[in-house]
């Protein structure tokens, strides 16, 4: 017979849940909280006290105030740029940093070119870090950095955040969240992940999947990857590599991929296939503004790049019959260059996805794009880093009240 949890995990548990309803849901009364959570309102009262103390949320009365008898319920808000975490989006042509509150605003960003050069982890770690001291420089006093989390286009460790695999940027085996936890010097650990797997967290906590528990992100960079949410979770197996669908064979004698194999999704719609299918490889056309040039040229009539274009929508077709087959999903999202992809393709998948799924799968499917757009990885980042927080918030709110602001040592006499 298991025991009764303790006063201290019953209170662990109230605060995360009502802090995850302020950060995910936004702003609410008091009497909300109480309703949606179950709880009466004196209990609700004193995690509200016990969050504002710590400077994690604010309360104040309704900016809308009705005229009737009766004190109106206070109205309990994220204190977005006192609470925030570190967010990076580490791809194939460009590097982006944020500084992400609580309720997930975007603060501050910073975004730079990604050359394709070989992959070299201190240059990258170092642009992080400088990006970094840039964002945390420039934040009030009295704000605290309580997590950091990055999206790498590459099959991630979960345990340690070790970069298995990355093909497409040229690393294996790096272990980047050590090397960035290290550089950073914030004593915070950074959190790794997938980018395709942070981007359907991202859309089905704050995009358009919003409230869809079961759904399939596709997202394309230079290749392609997906992310699968079953039952409200993320179905990242046993070590973290869950959803590779860009390796899913849909051709066996079709490209050769660069993982090996033959006839990958990616192998026949990433970039290369697609740039070359539609003749327009060259210096200077790569990159997700190549892509959505393609896609442009063909809906004013460039004969390659429509072949090219519905050809790859009749892959991309079978690889979601595929999936909606195996997981039923309610929702298939396409995000990155697949967004534009589909967009320009929508009849040959729906064409696809109708003779070759069985009917039952796919009778309440939704093809839809990502509502978060580019930054769709990047929210996804910061909802990892977010994790920590909202499924223990007793260690922050220790540290909030005991920490000053979370600053960079200056590092400006360095290599770094």
């Amino acid at each position: 017979m298991r025991a009764a949890p303790s006063q201290e995990e019953v209170r662990r548990h109230n605060l995360g849940t009502l802090l995850r309803h302020i950060h995910l849901r936004g702003s609410a009364s008091r009497a909300e909280l109480a309703e949606g959570m179950g709880l009466n309102r004196s209990t609700i009262m004193a995690l509200t006290s016990e969050l504002t103390a710590a400077g994690v949320v604010r309360e104040e009365l309704p900016r809308d105030t009705p005229r009737r008898a009766g004190r109106p319920s206070l109205v309990v808000r994220p204190e977005s740029t006192r609470v925030y975490v570190l967010a990076f989006d580490i791809g194939v042509d460009r590097l982006v940093a944020a500084r992400v509150g609580l309720g997930g605003v975007i603060l501050e960003r910073r975004e730079a070119t990604r050359p394709r050069v070989p992959f070299d982890p201190d240059e990258l770690v170092g642009a992080l870090a400088a990006f970094t001291r840039q964002l945390v420089r420039r934040t009030d006093r009295d704000a605290v950095c309580v997590g950091a989390g990055a999206a790498f286009s590459g099959t991630v460790r979960r345990a340690d955040g070790m970069i298995r695999y990355g093909p497409n940027l040229g690393a294996i085996d790096v272990s980047l969240g050590n090397a960035l936890s290290r550089r950073l010097g914030l004593g915070l650990t950074v959190s790794i992940g997938n980018d395709a797997n942070l981007g359907a967290l991202a859309e089905h906590r704050r995009g358009i999947g919003a409230g869809c528990t079961d759904l399939i992100y596709l997202h394309g960079d230079v290749g392609i990857g997906g992310g699968i949410i079953v039952g409200g979770r993320l179905l990242d197996g046993v070590d973290g590599y869950g959803g590779e669908v860009g390796h899913m064979v849909v051709n066996p004698s079709g490209r050769r991929c660069a993982c090996g194999s033959r006839g990958c999704l990616e192998a026949e719609i990433g970039e290369h296939a697609l740039l070359a299918n539609a003749g327009r490889t060259g210096a200077g056309r790569v990159g997700r503004d190549a892509v959505r040039a393609m896609v442009d040229a063909a809906a004013r009539g460039d004969a390659a790049a429509r072949d090219a274009l519905h050809r790859a929508g009749d892959w991309l077709g079978l690889g979601v019959a595929n999936l909606v087959n195996v997981f039923n999903p309610g929702m298939v999202i396409f995000g990155g260059t697949l967004r534009d992809i589909y967009l320009g393709s929508a009849a040959q998948v729906r064409s696809r996805l109708a003779t070759s799924t069985l009917a039952a799968p796919r009778e309440r499917v939704k093809l839809r794009t990502a509502e978060l757009g580019d930054d769709t990885t990047l929210v996804g980042a910061a909802e990892l880093a977010f994790s920590e927080v909202l499924d223990d918030p007793l260690e922050v709110l220790a540290r909030l009240r005991t920490t000053a602001a979370g600053r960079l040592p200056d590092r400006s006499g360095s290599n770094a």
